[in-house]
């Protein structure tokens, strides 16, 4: 997405990589009609690109004489934001029993990547036949959904005169929460911390997902047990009950729910035995913990922008030995690296408009050294087309600068935080930029540079450092703060760590999708820690 400047503005940490499950939902619509005395009888078949070759993965019911078919059976796939998983969706008449599909009459297919589809949250496409020409009016709608019960449940907890349970002094309680396991017996969920001395306790508020306390189901029993704690292990029990989350949440901050706590050995003896004190549910939230998938399937676009280093240390582009020599395959690291990032990235922006600025060369006519210039050398439009037209522009650019320097990298941070900044005077949940700079070398104006990034970490941006050659990358690895918190010259804190650093020549030797992963593997966690932390929910997000 082209992105300028407007003058007003308009209305737990998981796993390394972004993997969750997406449902898929397919209708046809206007499909050929093969048959002669009826219309068609369709199916869908889905196929996933592995290795250069179409495996299939699922197929659809087939929708009885049908041209327009709805179908019930989903699709479900393991969703990787940092690898591009290819799918087509193949559409066949079925006329015998055969699972081979070569014996079914083919009423057309769609390819495309499932970063499309989720970024569209919901796609209509031509089918097109095996000579690539549409197959009739035939079309497919994909609808992606992300199949995960995000709801998390806050619980603020309390006891009133619970059973004193120690010789010498008071309790020391905690409670445990259990849910029914599938084998009939109880399954402890979570544990509070323990207080001491007292038969009045106040918990911390606890949060947990709604999917491990009661299966997402609010109406099944939960049983809550009190315990006394004991330094041996062997803890004193003082009493339990059963509830539901439904019940749970009928508290409110202004009305507390009591529930009692029973002890049902002491209820069985005393006839005149009331409980062994009241539990209080003090509050009781239901909120969603959004997914970075939740937010691209709630219309977020990924605005991605491209630093080139054209200082002298690359070397004579026209000299084989240069860093931005093209070499007879037509590709170089700078390429190799553009090509890793942005075919992933293209998916996640609506019309694939990309700035691709450089940095560290002299340029005609004057033949003065710029740190933040268009490559295309148009400062006004410095967009390229796709991942295509940054290549084109790149390999256009270097017969037309003198490469110079030196290399700072504080103006291009500048230049993307800018347009940043103005993208939170939406306060929505719409875009988040990712800038790529690949350089050769050390950085000059580290301190500025520190200061660029720390103030960027206030905003919706993540940047990715890609170094070529074999210089001495130290610096880059200070600014990823993957092991320490970065400062500012002046002090000042990273509100969170938005470098990814990685040297080319780890993977020079490996599949190139490997590049990819590895660069992209922190930016998911990076996009939701940031609307989180603004409290900003995914634009279209329904309410717990």
């Amino acid at each position: 997405m082209a992105y300028t400047m407007t003058p007003t503005p308009a209305g737990p940490v998981g796993s390394q990589y972004c993997v969750c499950k997406v449902e898929l939902s397919i209708c046809g619509q206007n499909l050929l009609d093969r048959d002669v005395t009826s219309k068609s009888d369709p199916f869908c078949v889905l196929f996933m690109e592995v290795n250069g070759k179409w495996v299939e993965l699922d197929r659809t019911e087939t929708a009885v004489n049908n041209l327009n078919p709805a179908f019930a059976k989903k699709f479900i796939i393991d969703y990787h934001f940092e690898e591009v998983q290819k799918l087509k969706f193949a559409l066949f008449d079925q006329d015998k029993s055969s699972t081979q599909l070569y014996e079914h009459d083919f009423l057309g297919e769609f390819s495309c990547t499932l970063g499309t589809i989720v970024s569209s949250k919901k796609i209509t496409r031509t089918l097109l036949l095996g000579n690539g020409k549409p197959a009739g009016k035939g079309m497919i709608t994909i609808a992606a959904q992300e199949l995960s019960d995000n709801r998390v449940i806050t619980l603020s907890m309390a006891g009133r005169k619970l059973d004193k349970k120690d010789l010498f002094g008071k309790s020391d309680p905690f409670l445990e929460f259990h849910k029914p396991g599938d084998d009939g017996k109880w399954m402890l969920v979570h544990r509070t911390e323990v207080i001491k001395y007292t038969l009045d306790p106040v918990w911390k508020p606890f949060t947990v997902p709604l999917v491990s306390l009661c299966d997402g189901d609010m109406e099944k029993l939960i049983k809550v047990v009190c315990y006394d704690y004991d330094s041996d292990g062997g803890h004193d029990f003082i009493g339990e009950f059963q509830t539901s989350v439904a019940r749970l949440c009928e508290a409110q901050d202004a009305s507390p729910l009591e529930l009692e706590c029973i002890n049902p050995k002491k209820q069985k003896k005393k006839k005149s035995y009331k409980n062994s004190g009241i539990i209080i549910v003090k509050s009781c939230k239901i909120t969603r913990d959004f997914s970075f998938l939740d937010y691209i399937l709630g219309g977020c676009q990924l605005m991605f922008t491209v630093g080139i280093d054209f200082t002298a240390s690359n070397g004579n582009p026209q000299e084989p030995s240069s860093l931005h020599y093209i070499n007879p395959m037509g590709t170089n690291e700078y390429l190799s690296a553009i090509w890793a990032v942005g075919q992933i990235i293209q998916d996640y922006d609506s019309d694939k408009m990309f700035p691709a600025l450089g940095f560290g060369a002299q340029l005609p006519p004057d033949w003065k050294v710029s740190h933040e210039f268009a490559i295309n050398f148009n400062p006004r439009n410095p967009f390229c087309s796709g991942v295509e037209g940054i290549v084109q522009a790149y390999s256009a650019c270097l017969p037309h600068i003198r490469f110079y320097g030196p290399t700072n990298f504080s103006p291009i941070i500048n230049h993307v935080a800018r347009f940043a900044a103005q993208a939170t005077q939406q306060e929505t949940a719409s875009q988040y930029f990712i800038l790529l700079i690949i350089t050769d070398g050390v950085i000059s104006d580290m301190d500025e540079t520190r200061h660029a990034v720390v103030q960027a970490s206030k905003l919706p941006m993540s940047i990715i450092i890609v170094g070529v050659g074999n210089a001495d990358f130290a610096a880059m690895e200070f600014l990823d703060g993957d092991s320490r918190v970065l400062h500012s010259y002046t002090g000042e804190e990273a509100v969170r760590d938005i470098v990814q650093f990685v040297p080319f020549r780890n993977f020079r030797n490996v599949p190139k999708e490997t590049l990819a992963k590895a660069v992209l593997a922190e930016l998911p966690q990076q996009v939701v820690q940031y609307f989180k932390h603004q409290n900003l929910p995914p634009i279209n997000s329904e309410p717990a």
